[in-house]
């Protein structure tokens, strides 16, 4: 079977290896490539069918649990012509906190993928878009007013501006 390599199939298999499942699974078991490991906080997760789930320490009975979030955009990112995938995730580590990141995969010069480092955007954020324009990820989102507590809705518009350098996802200013 020939599979057609558009920026079409490329964004369809890059958010199937976004989630970890589905359309993507039948192409990634005939091409050998695990998933996608994204860096969070310095630590390796592999998010399989969406979500991973790790001890909080060793022997702990407590678990840390990172999940797809969604807001998926796709474009070029690395300035290979072909279309990554950014997304986001949240991760929960056992009190009452989310923290919500951005992560990307990036397609790899031999048509595998490849995860970057997660970033923070903040605990109980407000997610509101997220795009690729011109190699620049756009994460837009509300967070509250400094001073504010946890439990008043986020209110504050931010825009966090990101490109990938060296394989990384680091933060530029607009």
């Amino acid at each position: 079977m020939r599979i057609m390599k558009t920026k079409y199939f490329y964004t369809i298999v890059g958010i199937a290896i976004a989630l970890g499942i589905g359309a993507g699974a039948w192409y990634w078991t005939s091409r050998g490539p695990a998933l996608p490991t994204y860096l969070v906080n310095g630590q390796p997760v592999t998010l399989v069918n969406g979500r991973a789930e790790t001890p909080a320490a060793p022997g702990s009975a407590s678990s840390v649990v990172t999940q797809y979030f969604g807001n998926v955009a796709t474009g070029d990112l690395n300035g290979d012509g072909k279309p990554d995938v950014a997304f986001l995730i949240t991760q929960s580590t056992g009190g009452s906190g989310t923290f919500y990141y951005v992560v990307a995969t990036l397609i790899t010069p031999d048509g595998g993928y490849e995860g970057t480092n997660a970033v923070l955007l903040g605990d109980r954020i407000a997610p509101q878009t997220t795009e690729i324009r011109n190699g620049e990820l756009i994460v837009n989102y509300a967070e509250r007013k400094a001073g504010e507590p946890m439990t008043a809705q986020p209110s504050v518009g931010v825009s966090k501006y990101l490109k990938v350098e060296n394989g990384q996802l680091v933060e530029v200013q607009p």
